[in-house]
């Protein structure tokens, strides 16, 4: 099976998440260069351990799930800086992991099914009013959508969608957003964002 570059980051992408990055290291440089004249995407990986920006000494651990990531839209800032602006596709499972002489870190994935939509249970609902809520302050700001940390269409009413949406957005540790990426029943991922939630006081 064919390699996968990969992005290791501290944060998770989900699919149809929206990530925005600034690239300027090298070896991200020549990766969003060949996806874009290859018309692909790359891998993003949650980061358990080490740092995003590599150092000479650093030993990263990487996640063993990620989620593929198209490439929308690509600005030059600068010589040698980029910003991305890329939507989550599908989930995977990683193996192979390695990283080459420049420091790009690669792997061979295995496609996890997306997901089916469930409607949320009446128990769940205070997770999705949340977001509803958040979602409205945004607009009321008048925030910039191509600033927004989440993309229409809104799907409110799923399962897998608010638990997503929810799982990129709160500063969970790195270790939970990887259980949350890998668990395959979105009504399940749910209940776990509703336990954070709870616990920290977001819900009404």
């Amino acid at each position: 099976m064919e390699r996968l570059p990969l992005f290791p980051l501290g944060n998770a992408l989900f699919p149809d998440g929206l990530l925005h990055l600034r690239v300027f290291e090298v070896r991200y440089l020549d990766m969003v260069r060949q996806c874009q004249a290859d018309g692909t995407p790359f891998g993003v990986v949650i980061l358990l351990d080490g740092r995003e920006v590599r150092r000479p000494d650093g030993q990263d651990v990487l996640a063993d799930v990620g989620t593929l990531a198209r490439i929308d839209a690509c600005d030059t800032l600068m010589p040698g800086v980029l910003a991305l602006r890329c939507t989550g596709l599908t989930r995977f499972q990683l193996t192979d992991t390695e990283i080459g002489k420049y420091g790009l870190w690669t792997g061979v994935p295995t496609a996890i099914e997306n997901d089916t939509a469930q409607d949320i249970p009446d128990e769940l609902q205070g997770c999705a009013d949340a977001l509803g809520r958040f979602i409205a302050r945004l607009q009321r700001e008048s925030l910039p959508a191509e600033r927004w940390p989440l993309a229409p269409p809104f799907r409110l009413d799923e399962c897998g969608w608010v638990a997503d949406r929810w799982a990129e957005l709160l500063p969970l540790p790195a270790g939970d957003k990887r259980d949350l990426l890998a668990e395959r029943d979105p009504q399940v991922r749910l209940a776990r964002i509703d336990e954070r939630l709870r616990a920290q006081g977001l819900l009404q």
